[in-house]
């Protein structure tokens, strides 16, 4: 009797056990999807095929030495119904590391010997301003300072090309400029026997949307 009893009691719990595990629901993760806002400005620079150039220049002949930065961020702004309204009040900024001349031993050089040298200076970061149909600024930060760069442009077929001339001794980087071409001298040696590298810089830049 107690035998069936007991048997009785285990098949109860057992039962029990059973129910409770069955309407258990288990929950399922939920994902959380992310909506990634595309813009709708007629004209935006995250998506415009970008090329920064520039001519440096060595000896006293003023030899040019030209490269490019192979990528630049748009901080803010980039965007607008016309092209002047999407580059005008767009904020920048280019790392030193995507520096690019076709000679990988100059690139090293650049880096290490003329931005290495200058305080907080990973990174070149501006502000692009139109002022009218044909000129503009940027404020350029370099060496931890920031300098006004006027530029002139122009705009054709969806592409906006401005050129610029900079003086790096206006961003107090003389001593900079002085590093790289005591690791350059001979390099920079021309048929006089003297070693030069300027300190003005040519930039052209073109953005096509």
């Amino acid at each position: 009797m107690k035998k069936i009893i007991i048997t009785s009691l285990l098949f109860v719990v057992a039962f029990n056990l059973s129910s409770c595990k069955s309407n258990k629901k288990e929950k399922t993760p939920t994902e959380t999807k992310i909506e990634v806002k595309k813009s709708t400005a007629a004209f935006s620079l995250k998506e415009a095929d970008k090329n920064i150039s520039f001519l440096a220049y060595k000896t006293t002949d003023k030899v040019a030495v030209g490269g490019q930065f192979k990528k630049v961020d748009i901080i803010s702004g980039g965007e607008g119904n016309t092209i002047k309204e999407a580059i005008n009040n767009t904020e920048f900024s280019v790392p030193v590391s995507s520096l690019f001349t076709k000679d990988t031993s100059r690139d090293y050089k650049i880096k290490k010997f003329f931005f290495g040298v200058m305080e907080n200076t990973k990174l070149l970061s501006g502000k692009l301003v139109i002022e009218n149909d044909s000129i503009g600024y940027t404020n350029l930060k370099m060496n931890g300072i920031t300098e006004k760069v006027p530029f002139k442009y122009t705009l054709a077929n969806n592409t906006f090309s401005m050129n610029a001339t900079m003086d790096v001794s206006n961003w107090k980087a003389l001593e900079a400029l002085n590093s790289l071409n005591t690791v350059c001298k001979e390099l920079h040696k021309g048929a006089d026997g003297i070693s030069k590298t300027w300190s003005e810089v040519t930039l052209n830049i073109t953005t096509t949307f």
